[in-house]
């Protein structure tokens, strides 16, 4: 493979070490695996990134960065602040499409947090997370279209919880889960919590 320029060598570099995670497993995908994969040879990945660890938690580091990317965008049209609540509600990147590959790290990291710098790295995620959707319900609070009877930082969590566990049980592939016998889904019961009975799942 001919020679790219840093940037684009490093970004090569986290998209081919996702893979081989996703299959392996942090433990058992190896740098000379990654290096093979990525047609280049094993020093080059050690001119990026310092370890294996290094690697993987740049990973985390940019699934942040894409998730409110995704979250940004599905924003962008949505000026009032319910609708914008409403279509973060309905975005979930641990199952959208845009998010559900890359979220594969997430959950490999939430299997290695005896690490100290991926549980770091792990929990500075969810925190960059939990202020984004925080800010939002706050201008949603302020704007009347939601109760204020719980703080933006506790509804902010309730998002992240219901996000993860829906997350998790999608990935393990459990049937029907968030629904109810008469098509409700999980996602209208939290809609109509937050914003009231008029709330409609798109």
């Amino acid at each position: 493979m001919g020679r790219l320029p840093a940037a684009q060598r490093r970004e090569q570099l986290l998209d081919t070490a996702a893979k081989l995670f996703a299959v392996h497993g942090y433990a058992g995908a190896t740098t000379s695996q990654i290096a093979k994969a990525a047609g280049v040879t094993e020093p080059i990945i050690y001119r990026h990134f310092e370890s294996k660890r290094d690697l993987f938690i740049a990973l985390i580091h940019r699934t942040s960065e894409v998730t409110i990317r995704l979250w940004e965008h599905e924003l962008a049209a949505a000026i009032e602040p319910a609708e914008r609540l409403k279509r973060l509600i309905n975005t979930n990147p641990m199952v959208a499409n845009r998010g559900r590959g890359v979220y594969r790290v997430i959950v490999q990291a939430m299997t290695e947090v005896e690490d100290p710098k991926i549980l770091e790295a792990l929990n500075e995620h969810v925190r960059t997370l939990h202020a984004f959707l925080m800010r939002e319900v706050q201008r949603a609070q302020d704007s009347g279209n939601v109760s204020k009877r719980f703080s933006p930082e506790l509804t902010g969590w309730a998002l992240i919880h219901l996000g993860l566990g829906y997350g998790v049980l999608s990935a393990m592939g459990v049937q029907h889960h968030g629904e109810d016998s008469q098509g409700r889904h999980i996602v209208d019961l939290l809609g109509e919590l937050m914003l009231g009975q008029g709330y409609k799942r798109e």
